[in-house]
């Protein structure tokens, strides 16, 4: 994954896990249902799989992924 890629879901889960808010000025963000940990993006009939990774923030497990097609952050809260 870019670098770019892993600061902007860094920014997003660490400011998810703290405040509980998926907004973010820079890219959209969606709250997937818990425990995902893939989704699919359709644009139009076009799908395209969106792996989400774990990340560990303030005892807190998020799982999230980042589409560049659509500038979307994923994200899905799991009880591990």
């Amino acid at each position: 994954m870019p670098s770019e890629e892993k600061i902007i879901i860094n920014r997003v889960v660490e400011n998810f896990a703290r405040t509980g808010n998926v907004a973010d000025e820079k890219v959209k963000v969606t709250n997937l249902p818990w425990g995902k940990s893939s989704y699919v993006e359709y644009i139009g009939q076009d799908g395209r799989s969106i792996m989400l990774d774990e990340f560990h923030v303030d005892g807190k497990t998020i799982r999230a992924g980042y589409s560049s097609r659509t500038g979307t952050v994923y994200l899905s809260t799991t009880g591990a």
